[in-house]
C-alpha cells in the first residue's frame, strides 16, 4: 500500500513515464533454479505513471499514446532507475524510448 501511494506522488513530467520492470524468471518448469549470470535481462514492464505528454508550438500537451497499466516492451539500456518506499525498483523512460506496446 506505501509504494501505491509513493506512485501517487511521484508524477512523471512531459512525455515521461514510468515503468515497473517484469519479474525475471530465476527458475525453470523443471525446477532448476537459475544462477544470476544466466538469467535473461526482462524487457518487459507495465506502465504505473505517465506525464501530461510533450507541448507543441502552441503550448498544449501532446497526449502520450500508451496509459496506466499498459504492458510495454522496453530498451536493452536506458532508463532513470528510481527507488521509492519498500524498496521497490522503478525506470522513468521517454515515450519515445519505449519500443513497442504488447496487446495482452
Amino acid at each position: 500500500m506505501a509504494a501505491a501511494n509513493a506512485i501517487k506522488r511521484l508524477v512523471p513530467l512531459f512525455d515521461r513515464v514510468l515503468v515497473q520492470r517484469a519479474e525475471a524468471i530465476t527458475k525453470t518448469k523443471g525446477g532448476i533454479v537459475l544462477p544470476e549470470k544466466a538469467q535473461a535481462k526482462v524487457l518487459q514492464g507495465t506502465v504505473v505513471a505517465i506525464g501530461p505528454g510533450q507541448r507543441n508550438d502552441k503550448g498544449e500537451h501532446v497526449p502520450l499514446s500508451i496509459k496506466v497499466g499498459d504492458v510495454v516492451l522496453l530498451p536493452e539500456y536506458g532508463g532513470t532507475k528510481v527507488e521509492l518506499e519498500d524498496n521497490k525498483e522503478f525506470h522513468l523512460f521517454r515515450e519515445s524510448d519505449i519500443l513497442a506496446k504488447l496487446e495482452v
